[in-house]
């Protein structure tokens, strides 16, 4: 799925130029603006202190600075587009706009201007998702969260989120991969301390300690990825007496370059692939999930079924 096609769909929920350009302003009072016409959207008024935040919002992240500039700006242009919202229990609950929002009461705004829209749980969260992908809003901590969120909250695959966000399957399987790292290093990743393709490669440590040693060594050495790589393969085995009894297993380090590719069959395929390597020998599994995606795998690497 295209970023213009997301774009459609989630402008059917937020409404598009045109229909924010013919707008009739009224003052909301507990119910739901009156239905809008086809060519007329219908923005109400409504107590900043009556709107709440979305539970379901992926954004957790939002700078006292760049609110502030905001602010700013709304006081001196308004809010320019209205805020997404939708009633519940008297009130209403933010679809889209939180960071308009918290910058409009940072401004000292009495009221926004809303546009209310009917959307259950599962739209709220996805469109919210949909919403800050497009505009690059989350962190990748976040981003990963919020398909977290669809997999356990809605019972979702993770190919379901993929087709419902517009990412490719392995794009989603690769960020959640990164909330397997300890949360320290979560934090890191989250404030942008090191990258996802740090991340990807401190992965392949399997203890949390030597993940988070790792991750340290990243930022006091300023290493970039390729570095990291050279680190992490070359990782010491800690002995017997250092942190675990002599009888525990040393954690399994897995080598980068194997993972690299890995990832690259991953990417080129689309789906999950398995790299087992050792000596020269080993194994490659390659997942697919019913007999469509068997048969496009099957197109890409140039194998017949007759």
């Amino acid at each position: 799925m295209s970023k213009s096609a997301l774009g459609r769909g989630l402008g059917a929920l937020l409404g598009g130029a045109t229909a924010a350009a013919a707008v009739t302003m009224q003052h909301a009072t507990g119910s739901a603006p009156s239905p809008a016409s086809d060519t007329q959207e219908r923005v109400a008024l409504v107590a900043l202190n009556r709107i709440r935040p979305c539970p379901f919002q992926p954004r957790k992240d939002f700078p006292e600075e760049t609110l502030r500039e905001l602010a700013d700006s709304i006081r001196e242009q308004g809010i320019v587009q209205p805020l997404i919202v939708r009633l519940r229990d008297g009130g209403f609950e933010l679809i889209a706009g939180e960071r308009r929002w918290r910058a409009a009461q940072l401004a000292g705004l009495a009221e926004a201007p809303v546009i209310v829209r009917e959307a259950d749980d599962t739209a709220v969260l996805e469109l919210a998702l949909i919403e800050n992908l497009q505009r690059e809003n989350l962190n990748p901590i976040e981003e990963a969260q919020g398909y977290q969120q669809l997999i356990e909250q809605f019972h979702l695959r993770q190919e379901d989120v993929a087709v419902k966000v517009g990412k490719s399957r392995v794009a989603v399987a690769n960020a959640l991969r990164l909330l397997r790292l300890p949360s320290e290093v979560q934090g890191w990743l989250r404030n942008g301390q090191i990258s996802v393709g740090h991340a990807k490669v401190i992965l392949a440590l399997s203890s949390p300690a030597e993940q988070k040693l790792a991750a340290e060594r990243v930022m006091r050495d300023g290493l970039n990825v390729r570095q990291t790589e050279d680190v992490i393969a070359g990782w010491p085995a800690r002995p017997a007496g250092e942190g675990r009894s002599a009888g525990a297993k040393t954690p399994a380090v897995r080598d980068v370059h194997v993972a690299a590719l890995e990832t690259r069959l991953q990417e080129r395929l689309g789906t999950k692939v398995s790299l087992r390597y050792r000596q020269g020998r080993g194994a490659v599994e390659i997942r697919f999930f019913n007999d469509d995606d068997l048969e496009r795998i099957l197109q890409i690497i140039g194998v017949s079924q007759e």
